[in-house]
């Protein structure tokens, strides 16, 4: 069943912000304890030359791995290994904690550890991290009968009474609150140097649509026809019928990450200079073994932290509204919307190759780690995914492997392997940007999500042509794109 979110203001009192405070720093150290007793468990099997063995033998093919899959579910079972472990041992910690915590808190807590080792089981994980202290910040249930629940506009918690600020006369908030309520997320943000609490309600269904209040028209609607999306590591081109466009993502983050890099400097210099003998005479931190190292922090450096928590806060916010405005767009082109799959977690991480130039010097092993951290490209994918699911459609990903979108070439049905430098195609004197005729080629795949419709190309390649040279005009001179080479 479908799901939305709609976050309110608490009207907290200062003591029920302590109690809050305390509740998640309860709840973190339950977190780190069942940390670290799944971590002895999962070492202890990992150890054992069945599990070893039965994971050597997997080969990637779904069908032949699932017998040897049982076998591994079985022996992680036998090690307490599973959901169900994990939410008997928080119960048995949430007994001392019962004036503050309830068993469905403790019991999600417990369920977003056991999300940690199944991305682990799968191999999309390296490792279950513990938390740190402040990092905490959200406590949710499981229903809105019991444990954090919401009535009578209020949010009711273990003696906890706090008022919700819902504004209805604003016709949205006013929409979701006629919806039934599956459970209830309790948050706090720092923002401008203070905590400030919220409550985020995941209601059942779809969300209400968004209304212009001044005309009374539907403000979002969905397109007709198809869209493709080649998306990069920090620029998007797509194309449709209606328009062809390529945007770098998130353009407003940068702004702050250079504000953020400005402020990594001073904290860099602060603990330099309070603790000097941390620092060996080259400037690296001096190896201390098994001894602790002891650091001071002064009150300039406590600034710093809490201006640069401040400034992670707005460049997230900022790149979830750029992104939820972006896909709006492109959904209201078209209901078909195509995309290539991406790895991104792969481009993020440093090469494995070590590899010199041509003067002999050593290459950078870095890659697109940073642009991706800051542009998000696949968090806009699945935003784009989740707005179309509430028509009761999906995001439809095409075989990148075989259909080879920046090699191909419809007018003589070829494949040309190009370089990453080469951003323009050239046939017979018509020129096209890369990336936009990338999305062009994706927007016509056949129905078989591996190869182009060549018909389908012809058809539309004269319309997509002028939109694609009205795009160009309007990037003449972009200096922030110039790694498209416009």
């Amino acid at each position: 069943m479908a799901n939305f979110i709609v976050q309110f203001p608490l009207k907290t009192e200062k003591y029920q912000e302590d109690i809050l405070d305390k509740r998640f720093e309860i709840g973190r150290k339950i977190y780190n304890s069942l940390v670290n007793i799944t971590q002895k468990r999962y070492k202890e099997m990992t150890k054992t030359k069945k599990y070893r063995n039965l994971m050597s033998q997997l080969s990637g093919d779904k069908k032949k791995d699932k017998p040897v899959w049982k076998e591994i579910a079985e022996i992680r079972k036998q090690y307490d290994m599973s959901e169900y472990s994990f939410h008997h041992d928080a119960k048995k910690m949430q007994k001392h904690f019962k004036d503050n915590l309830d068993a469905f808190t403790a019991q999600k807590i417990a369920t977003s550890i056991w999300k940690s080792y199944d991305k682990l089981f799968y191999r999309n994980g390296k490792k279950v991290y513990y938390k740190k202290y402040g990092d905490m910040n959200s406590l949710e249930g499981k229903s809105n009968k019991t444990g954090i629940r919401l009535k009578n506009n209020t949010i009711l918690w273990n003696g906890l009474k706090i008022p919700v600020v819902i504004d209805y006369n604003n016709y949205y908030e006013y929409q979701a609150m006629q919806s039934d309520i599956s459970y209830c997320r309790i948050v706090r943000k720092y923002v401008r140097n203070k905590y400030k609490y919220y409550v985020q309600i995941v209601f059942k269904g779809n969300p209400p649509v968004k209304v212009d209040t001044e005309t009374g028209e539907i403000k979002h609607h969905i397109g007709q026809g198809d869209v493709g999306i080649d998306i990069g590591t920090s620029t998007i081109a797509y194309s449709s019928s209606t328009d062809v466009k390529i945007l770098e993502l998130a353009d407003n983050v940068q702004n702050i990450e250079n504000q953020k890099r400005r402020l990594l400097r001073k904290m860099d210099r602060s603990p330099r200079a309070t603790n000097p003998n941390n620092y060996n005479e080259d400037g690296t931190i001096k190896k201390q073994g098994s001894k602790k190292v002891t650091w001071k922090k002064s009150n300039h450096y406590i600034k710093y932290q809490n201006g640069l928590k401040e400034l992670n806060r707005k460049q997230a916010d900022v790149r979830k509204y750029q992104h939820e405005c972006l896909a709006n767009q492109i959904i209201s082109l078209g209901d078909n919307i195509y995309v290539e799959t991406m790895n991104f977690s792969g481009l993020a991480k440093k090469s494995t190759k070590t590899e010199k130039n041509e003067q002999g010097r050593f290459k950078r092993k870095k890659r697109f780690g940073k642009s991706i951290a800051n542009r998000a490209p696949s968090m806009l994918l699945e935003i784009i995914d989740r707005k179309l699911s509430y028509y009761g459609k999906h995001l439809i990903k095409i075989d990148t492997w075989n259909a080879k979108a920046s090699q191909f070439n419809h007018f003589d049905d070829t494949y040309h392997k190009k370089s990453l430098s080469q951003r323009w195609n050239d046939f017979d004197g018509i020129k096209i940007q890369r990336d936009l005729y990338s999305a062009f080629l994706i927007m016509n795949i056949a129905d078989d999500l591996k190869s182009f419709n060549i018909n389908k190309c012809n058809e539309r390649f004269e319309n997509f042509y002028q939109l694609h040279n009205l795009e160009v005009d309007r990037l003449t001179g972009n200096k922030n794109l110039s790694s498209i080479a416009i």
